[in-house]
């Protein structure tokens, strides 16, 4: 669909503003705009990104159950586009519940003044509307997401009966001491070539079933994963046993965040390692390469996120392995009536 000026949508419960309209998603014309907001509310959130519009482009390109020309809702105060909201569905693959998320962003200065719960509503009237037309054999929950730091929106969900379900965390260490490890005998780690790829991830997937509010990918993934700008497989530390792909940390350095922040900080990230050579160091091995390598690479510090309730025990080794906690995130959820 080409750019184009969207109807106005009717809101119930939104507060009485001068100039208050809300619309839908125009195309390429709205994602400047977008980083705007997401730019104006960082400080304020303390949430350290660094997106961009091509970022954002590429993002969009590849979202599954979502059409933002259908999903999306953006709120303007007279010629100022002041927030926006973005629903989407899935379905859990072990548990096989319906999950329906939203989120947004509200740029500083107007909040507080009704429009969250305006903009939450709408996107419950909105997910509804889609849970309709999927079968009823499976629990629905609406989801949403938020951190510590975001103390408003956390009693605003709670107060419209979101309860907590999950918490995440991101957690660094620096690159002074770095403690050694070794991979098991008949383990060796290989550069990643592009003919191997597309089994990385499928060994990365296989190892994230068991994990909380995992849902099968698609290709529409895949092609959203090589197309990322956290996509440096030059960074990558896989482990193989024979042809078999059997543990990985995909590597990520973010100069754009790095420049901002005023930090050399190298992330491992997409620790995994498939469940028949779990339990023999692999993991441990391959952070400890990878810290090894962030650390020629000039960088000071790592960094990562981790389920506090990890089946795995990640949080247990990354503790052990010097990770310390610095900021943590919320999964909310509500039953869906």
């Amino acid at each position: 669909m080409s750019d184009q000026i969207i109807k106005t949508i009717e809101v119930k419960d939104a507060p009485s503003i001068e100039g208050l309209h809300f619309r839908g998603f125009r195309g390429k014309i709205d994602y400047p705009l977008m980083i705007a907001m997401i730019n104006t509310c960082k400080d304020v959130d303390k949430d350290e990104r660094s997106e961009t519009v091509e970022d954002l482009v590429t993002s969009y390109a590849h979202l599954n159950n979502c059409d933002p020309y259908k999903d999306m809702l953006f709120v303007e105060v007279g010629d100022e586009t002041v927030a926006y909201s973005r629903a989407y569905w899935a379905q859990e693959e072990i548990s096989k519940h319906y999950i329906y998320p939203a989120f947004f962003f509200l740029v500083p200065k107007w909040r507080k003044k009704g429009l969250e719960k305006a903009i939450l509503h709408w996107a419950e009237d909105h997910l509804r509307a889609i849970a309709a037309q999927h079968p009823r054999d499976s629990e629905r929950y609406f989801e949403t997401y938020s951190s510590e730091h975001e103390i408003e929106k956390n009693k605003l969900f709670e107060s419209e009966g979101y309860i907590p379900a999950r918490y995440f965390i991101s957690m660094s260490r620096p690159l002074d001491v770095i403690p050694e490890a070794e991979l098991p005998e008949g383990i060796e780690t290989r550069p990643a070539k592009p003919e191997h790829y597309k089994q990385i991830w499928q060994a990365e997937m296989e190892a994230f079933r068991d994990h909380w509010g995992y849902v099968e990918p698609t290709e529409k993934d895949y092609q959203g994963f090589i197309s990322s700008s956290w996509f440096q497989p030059q960074y990558w530390q896989v482990a193989w046993d024979g042809n078999e792909v059997v543990g990985m940390v995909l590597n990520v350095i973010n100069e754009k965040e790095n420049n901002e922040y005023k930090r050399k900080r190298g992330y491992t990230e997409d620790i995994s390692v498939r469940r028949p050579w779990r339990r023999r160091g692999i993991a441990k091995a391959l952070i400890v390469r990878s810290m090894q390598m962030h650390k020629k690479l000039g960088m000071e510090e790592v960094a990562l996120g981790v389920d506090t309730k990890n089946p795995s025990g990640a949080l247990k080794l990354y503790s052990n392995l010097g990770y310390k906690v610095f900021k943590k995130f919320i999964t909310y959820r509500k039953v869906m009536k």
